[in-house]
């Protein structure tokens, strides 16, 4: 005999919780969402366009230009590189959250491939590109760091840089985005890199916005 339904889902609800705790499905969601808006981005606007991101988002875009290797294949042989040394630093609690963002995200982009782009091709418009690149880039991204995830190496990264060498995070960040900007202009010229500096500075903005954006309620408004 089959267990009940209800026995089923509780035993799951059960199972991931132990696996993952703190995971809601709110949390599930907003990871979702957030991986799907920056894989989108990546693939219809920064890939078409070569405006590149810094970091691994940019190693990415970097590797797949010289190798030919799908970013679906790329993003985690090189976050797990990254999610290592976070382990080795940081611990495990971070690295369950970042795991399961970053197999979201290349499932997500393996789905783009599979279709044309949907948007039209920006190469001409370097300062539109730039912009709506990080606005996808950020919003995504700033929706899963939200969660404690993370969408990318990016932030296993910068967080074991900042705790090694005791720098400021956002001075980690600046070092990984300046050090793959500098690699990408093998394959980029210099006025574009010009324009991934816009999507760098951009985009590290609207992390930060979204993840410490707050909703105000009624009662949190001072009466007239």
């Amino acid at each position: 005999m089959n267990p009940p339904k209800h026995f089923q889902s509780s035993t799951l609800h059960h199972t991931i919780n132990r696996l993952l705790p703190g995971l809601t499905f709110k949390k599930l969601i907003s990871i979702l969402t957030g991986t799907a808006i920056a894989s989108f981005g990546l693939y219809n606007v920064h890939q078409r366009t070569g405006i590149t991101e810094g970091g691994v988002l940019g190693a990415i875009l970097l590797i797949n230009h010289w190798l030919g290797i799908s970013p679906s294949i790329i993003t985690p042989i090189l976050d797990f590189v990254c999610y290592g040394l976070a382990f080795r630093y940081l611990g495990a609690g971070f690295l369950k959250m970042a795991i399961l963002s970053t197999l979201s995200f290349s499932a997500f982009f393996r789905l783009w491939e599979s279709f044309p782009p949907v948007l039209p091709n920006l190469s001409h418009h370097p300062i539109v590109s730039a912009v709506l690149g990080a606005c996808f880039i950020g919003i995504g991204v700033g929706l899963v760091v939200r969660q404690g995830g993370s969408s990318s190496g990016d932030d296993a990264l910068a967080l074991t840089i900042s705790h090694i060498t005791h720098c400021r995070i956002s001075i980690a960040y600046l070092a990984t985005d300046l050090t793959v900007l500098l690699l990408s202009l093998s394959y980029i010229p210099w006025q574009k890199i010009m324009y991934s500096l816009i999507t760098v500075t951009i985009s590290s903005w609207l992390i930060d916005w979204v993840q410490n954006f707050r909703f105000s309620s009624p009662s949190d408004q001072s009466p007239c």
